[in-house]
Order: C-alpha cells, then sequence, then structure tokens
C-alpha cells in the first residue's frame, strides 16, 4: 500500500489539491489508510463560536439542532460550521491503528483530539443529546485522524468531559503563559468563559502580585463564579461589541493607561477593535477567539494607527495538553468550576 498525504490531503474530494481544513468536502467511505487512526466518537466538543451560531438560528431548539449538525456532517464529510467556518473537537477511543501511523496506542485507549474537527473526517450514525450549556454533542460515530492530527490520552485523575472541555481551548492558557511576564497589564475579553477562565487564571500567575488582570465579562451568572477565583483586579460588565465603552472602562481599571496585553476569547463577532484600542503602542493582541475576522482586525488597526503587534490564535503550543491540565490540577477551585460547568463522565 503506498502511504498517502501525511496531512489528508487524499481524503479531500473538492476542490482538488486543497488541504481538508479550508476543503468543501472530504471523503469518509475510503477504508483506513496505513498512516490513519480510526477512532470509535462518544462526544463532540463544538466550538463555541460555531455552537452559538447554531444554537442561535436553530433557536436553542435540540431537534432542530441535530438536524442541522446531521446535514453539515452529510454535505461536508466534517463539522465545519459554514458560518463560522469552525469546529472544534472530540472525544472517543481508538478503534483502530494504521500500521504507519505514529507513536504507540491502543485499540481502546481513550483520547482527545486537539485537531479541529473542521478538517476530521467524520461519520455521524445518530446524536444521542446535544448539552447546551456546555457545547458538546453525545453522539455514535466514527472519525480519522492523520498522521499530523495531534490528540492527548485521557488522563485518569480527571472527569473525561471535564479534560475534553478543558483541551478544546489548551492553546489559550499556554499562550497566555507565553505572551505575559511579572509586571505585565492584560485585558481579557470573555473572561468569564471556559478560555477565558483558564486564560485569567494563567495570567494571574505569569503577571504576579505586580501585574494587573482586568476581565470583560457578559453573563452575570459566569461572572460570579470568576469572581470567586480571585484572578482578576478588574471585573467590567461590557458589551465586547461596543468598542468606545471597552477602551474606556479598561483605561480607567487600569489606572489611565493602556494595557500591556489583550486577549479576546469571545464567542460573537465584531469584537476586534474592543480587543485593539485598549493596548499601548508596542502592546500585544491575542485573538484566539475564531468569530474574529481578521480583515476587521488589520483594518481597524491600522485605522485607529495601531502599533500593537497581532497574533492569530492557531490553537496549538507545543505541549499545550498537559499545559492546560496541570493548570486544572493546580487549583482546586478552577477543577470545580470546570466540573459544575462541563464535567459528568461519558
Amino acid at each position: 500500500m503506498m502511504k498517502p498525504c501525511p496531512y489528508g490531503s487524499h481524503r479531500v474530494l473538492a476542490p482538488k489539491g486543497a488541504l481538508p481544513q479550508p476543503a468543501q468536502k472530504l471523503d469518509t467511505a475510503m477504508p483506513l489508510q496505513a498512516n490513519e487512526m480510526l477512532i470509535s466518537v462518544d462526544t463532540l466538543n463544538v466550538d463555541s463560536a460555531s455552537f452559538t451560531q447554531i444554537k442561535e438560528a436553530c433557536q436553542g431548539d435540540k431537534e432542530a439542532m441535530k438536524a442541522m449538525i446531521l446535514g453539515i456532517v452529510k454535505e461536508r464529510g466534517k463539522l465545519q460550521n459554514p458560518v463560522t467556518g469552525s469546529g472544534g473537537m472530540l472525544l472517543g477511543r481508538v478503534k483502530e491503528v494504521g500500521a504507519d501511523f505514529p507513536g504507540q496506542v491502543k485499540p481502546g485507549t481513550p483520547i482527545a483530539t486537539l485537531v479541529s474537527l473542521s478538517l476530521t473526517p467524520l461519520v455521524i450514525l445518530h446524536i444521542k443529546d446535544i448539552h447546551l450549556e456546555s457545547d458538546q454533542v453525545d453522539i455514535e460515530g466514527e472519525a480519522i485522524l492523520f498522521e499530523t492530527g495531534i490528540y492527548a490520552k485521557l488522563p485518569d485523575d480527571l472527569d473525561h468531559r471535564l479534560a475534553l472541555s478543558a483541551l478544546d481551548v489548551a492553546g489559550a492558557p499556554a499562550q497566555t503563559a507565553r505572551l505575559l511576564k511579572p509586571g505585565d497589564s492584560v485585558v481579557i475579553l470573555g473572561a468569564e468563559g471556559k478560555s477565558g477562565v483558564l486564560c485569567a487564571t494563567q495570567a494571574r500567575m505569569s503577571v504576579g502580585d505586580a501585574g494587573r488582570v482586568i476581565g470583560i465579562c457578559h453573563s452575570p451568572s459566569q461572572t460570579e463564579e470568576l469572581r470567586a477565583l480571585k484572578v482578576c483586579d478588574a471585573i467590567l460588565m461590557a458589551d465586547a461589541r461596543d468598542p468606545l465603552s471597552v477602551y474606556q472602562q479598561v483605561v480607567e481599571a487600569n489606572n489611565g493607561r493602556k494595557v500591556d496585553v489583550s486577549i479576546n476569547v469571545v464567542n460573537v463577532q465584531n469584537t476586534e477593535m474592543a480587543a485593539i484600542l485598549p493596548v499601548r503602542d508596542g502592546g500585544t493582541v491575542y485573538f484566539f477567539s475564531m468569530a474574529t475576522s481578521f480583515s476587521k482586525a488589520a483594518l481597524g488597526a491600522e485605522g485607529v494607527a495601531s502599533n500593537a503587534t497581532m497574533i492569530i490564535g492557531n490553537g496549538y503550543t507545543p505541549g499545550h495538553g498537559d499545559f492546560t491540565l496541570d493548570l486544572l490540577r493546580s487549583r482546586k477551585d478552577l477543577q470545580e468550576l470546570f466540573m459544575k460547568r462541563y464535567g459528568g463522565d461519558v
């Protein structure tokens, strides 16, 4: 058997020559190739921007959401929201491993993929349930992981749903640790959400007592859970789609100065300028949100003469899976918050 493309282009049906992520349709009928892994899927952890769009389009009706998700996967051979372009990741067990698949993993091993569902060949046989509060979808199905696809073996000491939810956004706190140094000031847009609380917790550790962590929040109930962690110096209730209001509140909360770093982890569109305006010249803007329009960010920054460095959060940082799970393990209160929101073994 000839070894197929390590990036999975052999499964692209349209357009020819594309890689799996931007492809319009993937081949899920092809037999397992020598450099692939077959996964029996239990749960899809849908990207927050994608899940929010699907939920709003279906007005929160689970049956309508099931039909929409099944339609996307049937049409594309993968779960890639045609509106947001994003996917998510999955939890399952190894079913079969090709002879040339790298590493050592055995059938039956519980794993979570660390690559997007927007590039993962997927077949859904049945949707069992949709968890509206955690962005998770329980299914019966199968998926293919290419040899370049990274994954994490699920730990024995953490609830699997909890671990899945954290691994879905593992790149955000890992990048936060790389971007911040002691004494920095940082604003986190969407600080009360899943990736937000992880980033805020890591930010507190990174900037230390001399630094300043400011959270921009929208959900009152989740904001109280963030407040209980005591990782933010200031928590502001604001709409991230209102950049001038966010800018004014952040500067006031930072003692009249712009911040060194902003981290955008919201799940709605049109928040680019709220992340850019509060950042000083020479500072850094980190867009982890998949709802980001990078043309709006680039042109908007130019329009206000911002000299900030803007970073696309690609979801990958070496060792980000272990980093984020260790962050959860380091604080019992953070682990309890995740267990309350996302926990409950499959």
